[in-house]
């Protein structure tokens, strides 16, 4: 690795695009909250429609 001495090399240093572990963990829980809304979803949809709803008084 090149040791960076002037100023001037410093100021042009430009970031990379860093994917971390927490990143990755959000997205994932986010898609499977995605599909658990819409199994829950599909699934109040059948049960509607064949009549399978619990009874509420």
């Amino acid at each position: 690795m090149k040791r960076i001495d002037s100023e001037e090399e410093q100021e042009n240093i430009r970031g990379g695009f860093n994917i971390t572990s927490s990143l990755i963990n959000s997205l994932v829980g986010g898609i499977k909250a995605i599909f658990e809304l819409g199994r829950a979803l599909g699934s109040s949809i059948v049960r509607t429609k064949e009549g399978d709803m619990c009874q509420t008084s």
